[in-house]
């Protein structure tokens, strides 16, 4: 049997926080970025659903905007586009090329589920600098987690096994919660220090040993 392992990209393997934060440091001080991500985090599943086929570069500069006038913040024209301009720069989290490496090895096929745009994955993914199977992202799809189209698209490309299939996130809400939903192994990445709920299959704190949390849940 093939086993299947998908990935949420930002937040989980690629620095989704450090990427924003470091835009909203630039912008409104190192002082104020706790509280603008917070709202960030909150603000852009709201701009996801309405509507939901937008694409995430469009995601990004309208929550940008809707946070700086919220907050009663300036926002120059020339930096509306701050966050979907940066998209492409933001760093792979340490941990991440040796654990995919490793999880390849042991026979793993690697898929990305992104709520983005195809040339952001592109881009990330040549970051990531380990072989992706496929990716499938939201603009192409018509569809942002937490909704069920990514795996549903996923599992129609591929014919995989559901009982060959892990799937790994950073993201409760928008990824453990639905594949719970739908009957799914996770792996959850809980770089944050949160607590779970829901409570995922396998729980670790950054990616290192995500090939034998695999391999425990799938064998070979």
């Amino acid at each position: 049997m093939e086993r299947w392992a998908t990935f949420d990209c930002y937040g989980t393997l690629i620095d989704w926080n450090g990427g924003i934060g470091r835009q909203l440091e630039r912008l409104y001080g190192a002082e104020n970025v706790p509280r603008l991500l917070h709202r960030y985090h909150e603000i852009e599943p709201e701009v996801e659903r309405d509507p939901p086929g937008r694409p995430y570069r469009q995601v990004l500069d309208v929550c940008l905007a809707r946070l700086a006038a919220e907050d009663g913040l300036e926002l120059p024209a020339e930096e509306e586009e701050a966050l979907s301009r940066s998209l492409p720069d933001w760093d792979a989290f340490p941990d991440v090329r040796a654990a995919l490496e490793d999880a390849r090895a042991r026979g793993w096929k690697l898929v990305i589920l992104s709520n983005t745009d195809r040339d952001y994955i592109e881009a990330s993914m040549e970051t990531i600098g380990v072989p992706f199977e496929l990716a499938i992202v939201a603009s192409e799809i018509g569809s942002y987690k937490p909704g069920h189209r990514h795996w549903e698209a996923f599992f129609e490309r591929t014919g995989a096994d559901r009982a060959g299939h892990v799937h790994v996130a950073a993201s409760l809400f928008h990824d453990v919660a639905p594949a719970q939903a739908l009957g799914l192994r996770t792996v959850w990445i809980n770089r944050l220090g949160e607590e779970p709920e829901p409570q995922p299959d396998v729980e670790l704190h950054v990616l290192t040993g995500l090939g034998e949390a695999l391999d425990g849940l799938v064998s070979g």
